[in-house]
């Protein structure tokens, strides 16, 4: 057995609150290793924070997320060796899981044992240590206190355990999130899932702060993968979610939302938008809004009836979701689109990792004159695909109306 299984099976049999204890005794034992740190990136990705097990002294401060080493692993993924003055060296290791990044590895070894094998084989041990606390934050507390700066409101309490995490990775995307505010609610909804075929994305506003609107948000998001995991299509899930909201609210709370299913192997997409967050596309040099059919929002009206659109990735294409229900800056605002602050922002980024974009573009949100939007969701998908499309794809296409139940005092064209 190698000492990358020792450690797995070490981590298997610890208890949940004691992982990094169990670490640091494999990590002694195996590697020669005098001190072993894990730091969690909090809520608001400010800081990393070190976790601090019982029966353990206290180890290293905190340190910023833009900043030093452990910074500087955290943004490039990238393992890194310091040599220290003296007789040790210290190794700096990502802990991420399918590209959701929780925080850093931080050991401290004997210089004669920091050999580019040796944080290789550290490396895989860090990966290890990342799915092991993704289970053991299913039994344990300890971790979700550690990333919090402050408390949480019970609203925000509520959107971190329904929400999917801040990134997903597979053969062929990238996707990664970020919202603001981390430690209240906006009632933003975000969730994903993947399969070897597809991938499914949806993204919605948050339908207000405080309570009500989280709850409102968790309902929406529950109908919509009770009809996903029921194996119906994109309409129909919208179009259930659309029922449940309705039923329990009677139009009180509607949420604008965007319902985006992805063909992996063809790059082909069928987007619902009911009402949606902004959908903008970078595709090589060029920034742009992609203009759809907006349709109600989920839940305002009974039955209505949505209609999908379809478009097209190629190989490179990046989209961006942008969820602030303030809309874009007009005219009148001096920032014509479209080159207003999300514009600006993705073009600014064009060449920087995905898991940069959203905070770029929050970042660029709020510091509009128009004022900050009260909260912020941004989720960037990067498209690698299997294929490269001709040059005229990408275009829109499906119906330029969607049709709805004929309402009194309502005209068609709202």
């Amino acid at each position: 057995m190698d000492r990358h299984e020792t450690v797995e099976g070490a981590l298997r049999g610890a208890a949940p609150h004691l992982l990094l204890d169990s670490l640091r005794t494999s990590l002694a034992y195996l590697y020669a290793a005098t001190s072993a740190d894990l730091l969690l990136v909090d809520y608001g990705f400010t800081t990393l924070r070190p976790v601090e097990p019982v029966q353990t002294p206290a180890g290293m401060p905190h340190a910023p997320v833009d900043a030093g080493p452990a910074g500087r692993v955290f943004h490039t993924q990238q393992p890194y060796l310091f040599r220290d003055v003296g007789p040790t060296a210290t190794v700096y290791l990502p802990v991420t899981v399918r590209g959701d990044r929780f925080g850093v590895l931080v050991v401290v070894l004997p210089a004669d044992r920091s050999t580019p094998q040796t944080t290789a084989s550290l490396a895989r041990v860090a990966e290890t240590l990342g799915h092991a606390l993704r289970v053991a934050d299913r039994h344990t507390d300890l971790y979700r206190r550690t990333r919090r700066t402050h408390a949480l409101s019970v609203a925000g309490e509520m959107q971190w355990d329904t929400l999917p995490g801040r990134a997903c990775a597979g053969p062929a995307f990238d996707l990664h999130a970020h919202w603001e505010p981390a430690y209240t609610s906006g009632g933003h909804l975000l969730d994903w899932s993947a399969t070897e075929r597809d991938l499914v994305i949806v993204v919605a506003d948050g339908a207000g702060p405080g309570t009500p609107a989280a709850l409102a948000s968790t309902l929406a998001l529950t109908a919509i993968r009770n009809a996903r995991r029921a194996g119906l299509d994109l309409v129909t899930q919208a179009s259930l979610t659309d029922q449940a909201l309705y039923g329990q609210y009677r139009g009180e709370h509607p949420l604008s939302a965007l319902l985006l299913r992805l063909d992996l192997t063809t790059g082909e997409a069928e987007v619902v938008d009911a009402g949606s967050p902004t959908l903008w596309r970078v595709r090589s040099t060029v920034t742009e809004r992609v203009e759809l059919d907006r349709q109600l929002p989920l839940g305002m009206f009974e039955d209505t009836v949505y209609a999908p659109q379809r478009l097209r990735l190629l190989r490179g294409d990046r989209l961006v979701f942008v969820a602030h229900g303030t809309g874009e800056p007009t005219a009148g605002d001096g920032h014509d689109a479209p080159d207003g602050p999300v514009a600006r922002a993705l073009t600014g980024a064009r060449r920087r990792k995905g898991a940069d974009v959203p905070r770029a573009v929050v970042r660029a949100l709020r510091g509009t004159p128009r004022g900050a939007p009260d909260a912020v969701l941004v989720l960037c998908l990067d498209w690698r695909g299997h294929e490269a499309g001709t040059p005229d794809e990408g275009r829109l296409g499906g119906p330029r109306r969607p049709r709805r139940r004929p309402l009194d005092g309502l005209s068609a064209g709202v």
